[in-house]
């Protein structure tokens, strides 16, 4: 750790001269750095997995110390350079994309206020404080915010679908707690997590807890509302569900991989979301909200 903590600093010393460098010396600084972060990261995570002496739960926990740490590091020297170079048309949109590859959305809105008005031109630029912005609308402690799809309902006689208009605030809002699955048939860490969503569904839902599985982006890879019913019925989704969602969904919530599961309190207020409820903090975050 005191070897990642040194090249780091050695780095961004280095990015605190960027008003002098080029945009190409400024992100190629930005880009060391991401490297150094990831390769220790890397490097710390192989000696963890190989000690002995520590539990699983303590090599989980060290494991996201450890990325809270370099996610603190790159946003600093991310925030260093925008507040530089906010207009910067070559070292913004590089910035923003090694970031954004390894730092939430939500994480980076107070970095997106910052961003000139001729970096916000470029068209990922745009679309990732797009994302960033409705990331920070639906964060924790917010109000859900409603979206209406296209639900396969059923097929008719001749085998075409039958579409009924469906919105999440048919399920939010609506006197339960209701944990919110964004996913989709394609998507193999998406059916990972369908265990534990059964898990939590058997045991809490009735009067005051639902499921509700929101399937997204199933063109992306070729697959249609077919394939999500089917791969529904093979692991025995049994909760709520709508197919057919695209992308408005994830537009509106900054969601930019699945699985992303968001846990909404009775009156629609949004209680967690994103990793706080993946796999063995699903369950914990679900009773405690409903007080059990």
């Amino acid at each position: 750790m005191k070897r990642i903590m040194i090249m780091a600093l050695a780095a961004l010393t280095a990015l605190s001269a960027c008003k002098q460098q080029s945009s190409e010396e400024m992100l190629q600084g930005f880009t060391d750095l991401y490297q150094e972060e990831v390769n220790h990261m890397q490097e710390a995570f192989r000696e963890m997995a190989t000690d002995a002496n520590r539990s699983e739960e303590e090599v989980a926990d060290a494991v996201a110390e450890i990325e809270a740490e370099m996610k603190d590091r790159l946003l600093a020297a991310a925030d260093k350079i925008v507040r530089k170079a906010p207009n910067d048309t070559v070292v913004i949109p590089g910035v923003m994309r090694y970031l954004a590859s390894v730092v939430d959305p939500e994480d980076m809105a107070g970095l997106a206020d910052k961003i000139g008005a001729d970096a916000l031109q470029v068209p990922y630029v745009a679309r990732l404080v797009t994302r960033i912005n409705s990331s920070k609308a639906t964060a924790v402690g917010s109000k859900f915010v409603d979206f209406t799809v296209d639900h396969v309902a059923s097929v008719d006689k001749d085998g075409n679908p039958v579409y009924e208009k469906r919105s999440l605030s048919d399920y939010v809002g609506k006197g339960k707690v209701m944990l919110v699955d964004f996913w989709s048939p394609w998507c193999p860490p998406c059916k990972e997590e369908i265990p534990n969503i059964k898990n939590v569904w058997e045991k809490y839902h009735g009067d005051d807890f639902d499921v509700l599985s929101v399937a997204v982006w199933e063109e992306s890879r070729g697959m249609t509302w077919r394939n999500t019913i089917d791969t529904a019925a093979f692991f025995g989704m049994n909760w709520q569900l709508l197919n057919n969602g695209h992308s408005e969904p994830t537009d509106l919530y900054g969601i930019t991989g699945i699985p992303t599961l968001i846990l909404f309190d009775k009156d629609g207020t949004i209680l967690q979301r994103g990793e706080a409820l993946r796999g063995s903090a699903m369950a914990p975050a679900v009773a405690a909200a409903l007080g059990r």
